[in-house]
C-alpha cells in the first residue's frame, strides 16, 4: 500500500515539504507503540534520510525508541557524523549494527533458484539474514527511509536491499554482491529486475512478512546548476512503492550522454568519501559512458584508505582492480576470497577492464593513501594540486566544460547521485 508519493522531474521539495508529507503518510498508519527508524549511514548524507528521521523522532517522541543506522559494510558512524546528519535526534537512540557478529538468519533462497536468474553463473544459496534488533525488538513499525537511486550492485539502490544487506550478514552480504558483480553491473545498472533484486524479492515474500517495515523512499539528484535537489517523496509498504520511485530516479539520475566520453573528472566531497570502496562510484557510474582509451580523473582529497572494513581493504590491498578474469582466477585459487565475495565484487566493479585509464588524485595529508599504494591495486596516481590547478573544480559546470586550453571534459560533482551513459554501452 501506498501511503504517500509526490514528485516529478519538476518537483523540488523542501525541508518543510519533506517534514508534511512524512507527517501525513504517519497519521495513515494509525497509532504505533514502539517504533526502529533504520535509515542510511553517512556514506548516504544527499539521500534526506537524517532529515526525515529528526521528524520521525519528532512525530513519536518518546515512542521511537531506536535508530540503526544500515552500515552494511561501513564503518560505525561518529558522533561529529550523527550531529551532522540527524540534527537535535537523541544520540542515545543509536545503534550500531555489526555485520559479523549481530545477525539472525531468517530463511535461505535456494540455490536453484539463484541459478536460474543468474543464467547459471551462481549457484549458490542465498541467506535472508537482518539484524536481530529487528526480529527481537518488539516493533509495532520498522521505518525504512532512504534513496531511490541507480546502483552498481542490485540495479537501483534501497527498498528492500537497505533491511537486507544494510542490516544483513557477512554471508548475505557477500553473496548479493558476488551474484551482481558475475551477471555482468552493466546489466543490472538503472534497472529494477536484476537479478539481486529477485533475491531480495524472494526473501522479503518468504522471510519478511511478520515484520512491521514501511519503506520512507526520496529521490535526489543534481540539477543542471549542480545544486542538489530533491525530486520526490514515496512512502509505502510494497513493491510498487519502489517502482514508482525507481521510475522518477530514472528520469531525474540518468544522463544518457550524446557521444563517448574522453575525459571525465569527478570530485568526491571529503565529508563523504575516504576510501575506494565508496569513492569507486566513480568508476560504476561512469563506466558505461567513457570511451575506449578514455580517461577518468578521481580528486579525492580525503582518500585514506580502500576498504572501511579491515579484513577488506586487506584483500583490496594484496588483490587489487584488475578485471573480471583476474579476480574470478583468485577467488578460486583464495579461500580467503572465497569467504569474503562483497570483496571479489568489489574487485571487478572497480576496473575498467583495461577500457580506460582510472587515475585517483589523493589529497596530501599524512593520512592519504601514498602513490605507491594507489599504483598497487591497479590505478593511475595524479598530483592533487595539479589537478586541482588544471581543473579549477569551483569553476566548473555539470557536464561538459572546455578548458581554457582547448580540451573538452565531462564534469561529476557527484557520483553517487547519477548514472551516466552512451547507448552503445547501455545493454
Amino acid at each position: 500500500m501506498i501511503y504517500y508519493e509526490y514528485g516529478s522531474p519538476q518537483t523540488s521539495l523542501s525541508k518543510d515539504d519533506l517534514k508534511r508529507g512524512l507527517n501525513e503518510a504517519l497519521d495513515k498508519l494509525g497509532e504505533r507503540h514502539k517504533i526502529l527508524a533504520v535509515p542510511p549511514d553517512y556514506t548516504r548524507l544527499p539521500s534526506k534520510a537524517g532529515e526525515l528521521t529528526e521528524f520521525a523522532w519528532e512525530y513519536y517522541a518518546e515512542k521511537l525508541t531506536d535508530i540503526l543506522p544500515a552500515l552494511g559494510t561501513h564503518t560505525p558512524m561518529t558522533d561529529k557524523q550523527i550531529s551532522h546528519m540527524f540534527g537535535n535526534t537523541p544520540r542515545n537512540l543509536f545503534r550500531d549494527h555489526d555485520w559479523r557478529n549481530d545477525v539472525l538468519t531468517l530463511g535461505e533462497v535456494p540455490a536453484d533458484y539463484v541459478k536460474e536468474i543468474s543464467e547459471g553463473k551462481v549457484d549458490l544459496p542465498w541467506p535472508a539474514q537482518v539484524n536481530k534488533l529487528l526480529v527481537e525488538g518488539g516493533f509495532d513499525l520498522i521505518l525504512s527511509i532512504g534513496q531511490v537511486v541507480p546502483h552498481e550492485v542490485v540495479g537501483m539502490a534501497n527498498f528492500n536491499k537497505n533491511i537486507l544487506v544494510g542490516t544483513g550478514g557477512s554471508e548475505g552480504i557477500n553473496k548479493s554482491h558476488y551474484i551482481g558483480a558475475v551477471y555482468g553491473m552493466e546489466r543490472m545498472m538503472g534497472r529494477t529486475d536484476t537479478p539481486v533484486r529477485r533475491v531480495f524479492n524472494y526473501a522479503t515474500e518468504k522471510y519478511l512478512t511478520g515484520l512491521p517495515i514501511v519503506y520512507v523512499l526520496t529521490v535526489v539528484g543534481v540539477n543542471e546548476k549542480g545544486v542538489e535537489q530533491t525530486y520526490g517523496l514515496f512512502v509505502g509498504d510494497d513493491l510498487e512503492v519502489f517502482d514508482r520511485a525507481s521510475k522518477l530516479s530514472l528520469e531525474v539520475n540518468f544522463v544518457m550522454v550524446e557521444k563517448p566520453l574522453n575525459k571525465v573528472v569527478v570530485w568526491l566531497d571529503p565529508k563523504e568519501f575516504k576510501s575506494t570502496w565508496l569513492g569507486n562510484k566513480s568508476i560504476y557510474r561512469t563506466r558505461m559512458a567513457i570511451a575506449d582509451g578514455g580517461q577518468l580523473i578521481v580528486i579525492a582529497p580525503a582518500l585514506k584508505e580502500f576498504g572501511e572494513d579491515k579484513e577488506i581493504d586487506r584483500l583490496i590491498r594484496k588483490y587489487g582492480y584488475f578485471g573480471t578474469t583476474d579476480t574470478l582466477k583468485a577467488v578460486s585459487e583464495n579461500r580467503e576470497l572465497r569467504d569474503n565475495l562483497s570483496a571479489a565484487a568489489h574487485l571487478i566493479h572497480g576496473s575498467s577492464e583495461g577500457q580506460f585509464s582510472i587515475t585517483y588524485c589523493p589529497g596530501k595529508e599524512s593520512y592519504n593513501l601514498t602513490r605507491e599504494e594507489i599504483e598497487s591495486v591497479g590505478f593511475c596516481w595524479g598530483d592533487f594540486d595539479e589537478a586541482m590547478q588544471k581543473y579549477n573544480i569551483p569553476a566548473l559546470k555539470e557536464g561538459y566544460n572546455i578548458l581554457p586550453d582547448g580540451e573538452e571534459i565531462y564534469y561529476i560533482s557527484s557520483p553517487a547521485l547519477g548514472l551516466w551513459a552512451h547507448k552503445d554501452r547501455f545493454e
